[in-house]
């Protein structure tokens, strides 16, 4: 008798920080255009939609959302740019402009940033899920849906990047996602007339160029991830406009529909408006499912980026952990925090990227030496490891940012804290010793 053979599962390869082998660089426009599509859509994303009115109109918020999209995704695409080049994780990219140790600066802040993030991901699918189950059973728990979606967002991060978006999101999950959100808008606009939402006066308090920044603060915050997928792409400039295009959509859409509940539903919390349409119920439970790709990312991407330090930790470990913190923030986090952390966020990565877009493209000229971004007393070296003009330059544009946010906020201060980031270090580089 002929025993029966069980399929072996692989565990599947850690790539670390060091370049990844061509056989693993086979993603496309459409991979790309689906993941990032599927992290540009989510509840905290309707959540940050929320925030825009009823302080603008309808039609401002929308043109916010929009101007705030595209210039959002331009750092976005171009720091992982790098990545696809060189098939290297955005950390590493921050060596040749920071220098090696320098790197270790952003990766901490880094670090914090995805926690944080991992933070609210798992909150609000807890919340979200609690509804679910409240409305359906009777069963109330927010802590052991906590406990639920840590375990699920662990497990993902652990398979890695490249099964969930072949076998996940490129099949199933993100086209339920955008079915689901087309039937949402319908049922909101159904109550109300396009023109009604339009007519509806704006309160006030929070100047246009604000709200572009909080909406640009979105795909920044996902800015120090892109090298860690795009570095598995078999073709940069596909991968590029898949990303680009990817997010837009997606984040558009989900910007919108949040302002549309507070509007149309007349809820401020999105999770609470979806249950108030018809179907909302199953609508909440789809785009919950999608919701743990986010996490995923998150939780992924930080393991990555402290083996920029220490790169001989076991990557699984490090996602475990990395999945316990967050978890037990998400116990305590007050979500009513979610406006100032992004603003935090811009304020730190959107000048630290503009020396790092400004390093590979202008300075470097598009030319890194592989061996030295790991070599002690290389290229990338520069003074014990740490280049003190990008430093310099970064601070200066943090500076700038908090400034324009405190004394002139109408400016918006996403865009001069790049390019003065971004000059000061051309300048300084420029400059010899």
């Amino acid at each position: 008798m002929s025993k029966l053979k069980l399929p072996k599962i692989h565990a599947p390869p850690e790539w670390g920080i060091k370049p990844v082998e061509q056989e693993s660089r086979y993603l496309g426009f459409l991979d790309y255009f689906v993941f990032w599509s599927s992290l540009g859509a989510g509840l905290l994303v309707l959540l940050a939609g929320a925030l825009l009115v009823p302080a603008l109109s309808l039609q401002d918020a929308i043109l916010a959302i929009l101007i705030g999209t595209a210039i959002g995704n331009i750092p976005l695409v171009l720091s992982g740019v790098i990545g696809s080049k060189y098939t290297i994780p955005t950390m590493v990219s921050v060596r040749p402009s920071f220098g090696i140790r320098g790197s270790y600066v952003a990766t901490i802040l880094n670090l914090i940033q995805l926690v944080g993030w991992t933070a609210f991901e798992i909150v609000i699918m807890a919340k979200a899920a609690d509804t679910i189950s409240s409305a359906t059973i009777g069963y109330s728990s927010v802590p052991f849906w906590i406990i639920i979606f840590a375990v699920i967002c662990v497990a993902m991060a652990i398979g890695g990047p490249l099964a969930l978006i072949r076998h996940w999101l490129k099949k199933f999950a993100i086209w339920i996602v955008y079915g689901t959100s087309v039937w949402v808008a319908y049922s909101i606009m159904s109550r109300h007339t396009l023109f009604d939402l339009l007519s509806i006066k704006p309160q006030g308090g929070l100047p246009f160029l604000f709200a572009v920044d909080l909406v640009i603060a979105m795909p920044i915050s996902w800015m120090p991830l892109a090298a860690d997928y795009m570095r598995f792409s078999k073709n940069t400039r596909a991968a590029a406009s898949g990303t680009y295009f990817g997010y837009f959509v997606a984040n558009s859409l989900f910007y919108a529909l949040g302002a549309l509940f507070v509007l149309g539903a007349g809820v401020k919390d999105p999770v609470q408006a979806i249950v108030t349409i018809v179907y909302g119920i199953p609508a909440l439970l789809l785009i919950l499912v999608d919701e743990t790709d986010n996490c995923f990312a998150d939780i992924y991407s930080a393991s990555v980026s402290i083996q920029n330090i220490w790169p001989n930790i076991s990557q699984k470990l490090l996602v475990i952990l990395i999945g316990l913190i967050g978890m037990l923030l998400a116990m305590l986090l007050p979500v009513e925090q979610y406006t100032s952390f992004l603003l935090l966020i811009g304020s730190l990565f959107i000048p630290l990227f503009g020396v790092v877009v400004t390093d590979y493209f202008f300075v470097k000229r598009r030319e890194y030496l592989i061996e030295d971004l790991y070599r002690v007393n290389g290229n990338y070296w520069y003074q014990r490891g740490l280049n003190f003009k990008a430093i310099g330059a970064w601070i200066i544009g943090v500076i700038c940012y908090h400034s324009i946010v405190i004394y002139e906020s109408w400016l918006g201060a996403s865009i001069p804290s790049f390019i003065i980031a971004a000059f000061i270090y051309w300048l300084t580089m420029k400059v010899k010793k």
